[in-house]
């Protein structure tokens, strides 16, 4: 809930809120290696996700600019405790979905 918090926020903060059809963060069932500071961490993944569609039938992505999946990227990982990693779901509807199971 509190990745979720963060990227919903800086998706409004960055006046998209009304351009994207769906958005949400997902934690995954998935451990990665990283690093924090000097040490090593075995932490979460976290899966962003964002489409447009007109109907839900079919849907594309939604295609931020790297800048803010940086930003979004490294506030989550600053201040969600246990993710360390981030990654964006760039899959459209089909061969995909739009929700995560």
């Amino acid at each position: 809930r509190k990745a979720d918090a963060v990227y919903l926020e800086e998706i409004r903060n960055a006046g998209l809120y009304d351009a994207i059809w769906q958005a949400f963060a997902v934690l995954l069932p998935v451990r990665t290696v990283g690093v924090m500071g000097d040490s090593r961490t075995y932490d979460n993944v976290c899966a962003l996700r964002a489409v447009t569609s007109t109907d839900g039938m079919t849907a594309d992505i939604y295609p931020f600019e790297s800048a803010f999946l940086s930003r979004v990227s490294t506030r989550i990982i600053n201040e969600v405790k246990g993710i360390n990693r981030v990654v964006y779901d760039y899959t459209s509807k089909p061969p995909g979905t739009i929700e995560w199971e």
